[in-house]
């Protein structure tokens, strides 16, 4: 994945911002409401035609699909997977919680949005998991290796994102497994098949994992620290299985607290859980050091390096405020963590997160997004000057 490119390059971490039409049908889809499928997947294909250029004008030389065709980041699987029906009841953060005014004025901003819910309308395993996507899957890469064409030697390659077992268990909970490590292992058997697919299609896989920090103030929020590193170590032990014998260095694995605006104050620090994250046998991470909650937290790279063959997506652009970080701001990040990284060689930028991991959720306006992106490009350009004289 890059290592050694003759500058600093530029990617995201998936979600990018969906036609307001495209949202629409998303939504009411999510909700349970009938949508014309066809409509539905004309809307994608143009949404995902036009993506890629734009991803290309504004100097991203690792694009995606911007997960168009896709309610959320991860609920889109509920087409993908057999054994689902029922329904999860997913809680609170526990950041939010805390600040009563706060959680009543988000509420407010949030009433009347057309959005794809990632806390309503969830379903639950009530039976065997089975991965039956290999169709949707193989037209998904299909539509983007298409919308790709005319770029043909603009990018340096692109990539595609799937959830990892842990937040496919913790949003779609487990009502017929006697075990979680049983689900875990169903999960991680079935997501292996759209794993393979994307790196088959020639891609970079991301592995799409906020459940190694969003758990431990959601699910775990009443739970020791101790039980929540317990289920970091079962989803990477899960992880390791799905891509066992696939090329470790096509690879990445991002993860973050979730991507919403609020206190995070109750967000499990890095340092408690790197280590285990570094147990994933993946060729680099993807992790968020723009946001103010965990800007200071690359230093941890000096205590816990990563492999020699490993590289780091460093989060350098938030993507949850309508500010447009100036170009002399992101070279400055990128410096900072290039020191604790100890190689700029193996370096890249990126976003926090996805700008709108469920369809209509994202906060930053859509031209907004394109300008933060521009200017990532160029705070790179101005790291890659004084990283690599």
């Amino acid at each position: 994945m890059a290592i050694g490119a003759d500058r600093i390059l530029t990617t995201h971490t998936g979600s990018l911002p969906r036609p307001r039409a495209l949202t629409r049908l998303h939504a009411r889809r999510a909700r349970g409401e009938q949508v014309d499928a066809a409509e539905l997947e004309a809307a994608a294909q143009a949404a995902v035609a036009a993506i890629v250029p734009k991803q290309i004008a504004a100097g991203i030389d690792i694009p995606n699909n911007g997960e168009q065709g896709r309610e959320s980041f991860v609920l889109y699987l509920r087409d993908r997977l057999t054994g689902l029906g029922g329904e999860s009841l997913r809680g609170g953060w526990q950041d939010i919680d805390a600040y009563p005014e706060f959680k009543a004025d988000l509420q407010a901003a949030n009433a009347g949005k057309e959005t794809a819910s990632m806390t309503a309308n969830l379903p639950a395993a009530v039976d065997d998991v089975r991965y039956i996507g290999d169709a949707a899957m193989g037209a998904e890469c299909a539509e983007f290796a298409r919308a790709l064409a005319p770029a043909k030697g603009q990018y340096r390659e692109a990539f595609l994102a799937a959830p990892s077992p842990g937040i496919v268990a913790a949003v779609v909970q487990n009502q017929h497994y006697d075990t979680e490590e049983a689900y875990l292992a169903a999960l991680a058997t079935a997501l292996r098949q759209e794993y393979r697919a994307i790196l088959d299609a020639g891609f970079l896989l991301q592995l799409d994992c906020p459940d190694l920090a969003l758990e431990r103030h959601a699910s775990y929020q009443d739970r020791p620290l101790s039980d929540f590193i317990g289920f970091c170590e079962r989803v990477v032990t899960a992880i390791n299985r799905a891509i066992e014998d696939l090329p470790k260095d096509r690879i990445r694995l991002h993860v973050c607290w979730g991507n919403y605006e609020g206190p995070h104050d109750a967000d499990v620090p890095l340092a408690d859980i790197l280590p285990t994250i570094l147990q994933a046998r993946v060729g680099g991470f993807v992790l968020p050091f723009a946001n103010p909650r965990h800007a200071h937290e690359h230093r941890l790279f000096r205590k816990h390096p990563l492999a020699e063959d490993q590289i780091l997506v460093a989060g350098v652009i938030d993507t949850l405020t309508n500010f447009v970080e100036h170009p002399e701001v992101v070279a400055e990040r990128l410096q900072r963590i290039a020191e604790s990284l100890g190689d700029p060689k193996r370096l890249l930028a990126g976003t926090d997160c996805g700008f709108d991991t469920a369809a209509g959720r994202g906060r930053v306006s859509s031209d907004v997004v394109w300008a933060k992106l521009r200017s990532m490009a160029d705070g790179a350009r101005l790291a890659t000057e004084r990283l690599r004289p």
